[in-house]
């Protein structure tokens, strides 16, 4: 078991355990974010050579991919099975914590527009001016990550049924196109 630059484990998960699959995307997304915060001291010293448009391929390649998935299992199974299991009460703090954190990807997306745009510059072999949207989208990620570590996954543990989270599995699993075992 590797770490990530946060020195957190990096565990590998799978659909069986779909929230130790998001906790391990968030090492994945940690370590992509690292890379684009090189990448942008790179293109300051050195310009947009063949190691820089590599790299930003691959961090265009995991955001538009598998960061684009890790919402779409959040927003689309994880958040709504949660509201489901407080059924009959008032899950005031779930649907706050869950707001928030739709906001946070709204976010996340708008700078990924900007920040894409600055490394599809760089993958053409062009130095494109220096922008503060790689920053605040990597400081966003990861307060995003931490709070989500931190409050929404160990009450997803606390809420959800075994079979609750073999159907956010199995979903997880058709989102990305893998036939079931």
């Amino acid at each position: 078991m590797g770490s990530d630059v946060s020195g957190l484990p990096v565990v590998a998960a799978g659909f069986q355990a779909p929230l130790e699959m998001l906790a391990a995307c968030h090492g994945r997304i940690r370590n992509q974010c690292a890379t684009l915060l090189r990448l942008k001291s790179h293109v300051a010293a050195v310009g947009a050579d063949l190691a820089a448009s590599t790299a930003a391929r691959g961090v265009m390649r995991y955001f538009d991919t598998a960061v684009r998935h890790h919402f779409e299992d959040e927003e689309q199974d994880l958040f709504p099975a949660m509201l489901q299991s407080m059924a009959g009460s008032d899950p005031v703090c779930i649907r706050e914590l869950i707001d928030s954190l739709k906001n946070d990807h709204r976010e996340l997306e708008r700078l990924w527009g900007k920040v894409r745009a600055w490394l599809l510059a760089v993958e053409a072999g062009k130095v494109p001016p220096e922008i503060q949207e790689v920053d605040f989208f990597v400081d966003l990620h990861e307060t995003h990550a931490a709070r989500e570590e931190r409050e929404l996954l160990p009450m997803a543990e606390r809420l959800l049924s075994t079979k609750d989270l073999d159907e956010i599995g199995s979903a997880m699993r058709v989102r990305r196109g893998i036939p079931s075992i």
